[in-house]
């Protein structure tokens, strides 16, 4: 008689759940069906029945790590507020998320950067980048938005990759800079007409006809 099939729905998420374990442990290179399998404690099948590769454990291992940040971003007051120090909340927040489980932070961003090896993470990559972005225009325009993102990107990657301390204060100071309205107060560049090119060294004065 054939063995009845467990109903088991939340197997695929158990499964998620504990690739993200296998890396925060291991790192990517420690990840296979095999060690995913054993930390859900499923059939070894069951890994490649719902994941038929890597790759695609991986993305969806990265779009679940994804919403740490974004979701502590979505739900602060700063963003509903038009009045609040934006610069100032998302310097909170950075810190707040970086001073959290400091294995959960390295694993979002091992995930994140995987996808420098792995083309098929880019797309996931680039929808954290393209939500965040998203969220934040409910306070600046969307090229500003995606400034700020990146700044953020880079001082989160400076503390984690050289073991510093994180400068809350930097960090509100550098994020006030791209949302300070600069360009608007910078004079207009006045273009060569006539295709000539500007020269740094200034007209010689009219000469005076009796100078002979």
């Amino acid at each position: 008689m054939a063995r009845a099939r467990r109903h088991d729905p939340d197997r695929r998420q158990r499964i998620v759940d504990a690739a993200l374990r296998v890396v925060g442990r291991r790192g990517i290179a420690g990840l296979s069906h095999r060690t995913v399998a054993a930390e859900a404690d499923v059939p070894l099948g069951s890994t490649t029945y719902h994941f038929a590769s890597l790759d695609e454990l991986l993305v969806a291992a990265l779009r679940q790590a994804n919403e740490g940040f974004a979701r502590t971003l979505r739900e602060s007051g700063a963003l509903a507020d038009p009045g609040a120090d934006l610069a100032g909340e998302l310097a909170g927040l950075m810190g707040e998320w970086l001073a959290g489980a400091r294995t959960g932070v390295e694993l979002e961003y091992e995930l994140y950067l995987a996808a420098l090896r792995r083309p098929a993470l880019r797309p996931v990559a680039a929808e954290w980048t393209d939500g965040v972005t998203e969220v934040l225009t409910r306070r600046t325009d969307p090229v500003t938005a995606r400034a700020l993102v990146a700044l953020m990107d880079g001082i989160c990657l400076q503390v984690l990759l050289t073991d510093t301390v994180y400068d809350a204060e930097y960090a509100r100071e550098m994020l006030a800079r791209v949302l300070a309205p600069t360009a608007a107060a910078l004079p207009p560049v006045e273009r060569p007409t006539g295709g000539a090119v500007p020269s740094s060294v200034p007209p010689e004065p009219p000469r005076n006809p009796t100078d002979t």
